[in-house]
């Protein structure tokens, strides 16, 4: 077992802040993250997935793959959260049905077009394809 790797993903900040934010709530804690920062966080977090995702288009060719991908992406992203909602309406409020439903489709959506490319790329690689 590769141990740097081990490390590297338990220091990663979102397990750690994921981590801490169970542990606040055990520990019944009154942490609360400012409303400025949290925008800010959530801003910073939109752009360096983004660039990271353009980054790693610069290094391929732009072809019907990706394009579909992409497409494919969106229309989960869009169809996801709308059956989540209609399913956690019968047993939650409005607010909280749509939240969960946001925040699962778009979660949900990602890792799985993330590791269909994934699957592909391995495919590729192994020459399946």
């Amino acid at each position: 077992m590769d141990f740097k790797l081990l490390l590297d993903n338990l220091t990663n900040p979102a397990l750690v802040f994921f981590f801490l934010g169970i542990l606040a709530v055990n520990l019944k804690s009154d942490l609360e993250i400012p409303p400025s920062s949290s925008k800010f966080i959530s801003l910073y977090l939109l752009f360096s997935i983004g660039f990271k995702g353009g980054q790693e288009l610069a290094h391929s060719d732009f072809d019907l793959a990706i394009l579909k991908t992409m497409l494919f992406g969106l229309l989960l992203a869009i169809i996801i959260p709308i059956y989540c909602y209609f399913i956690l309406r019968r047993r939650l409020d409005i607010y909280n049905a749509g939240a969960i439903a946001a925040a699962y489709g778009s979660v949900s959506a990602v890792t799985f077009v993330t590791a269909i490319s994934f699957w592909r790329l391995k495919q590729l690689i192994l020459g399946v394809i």
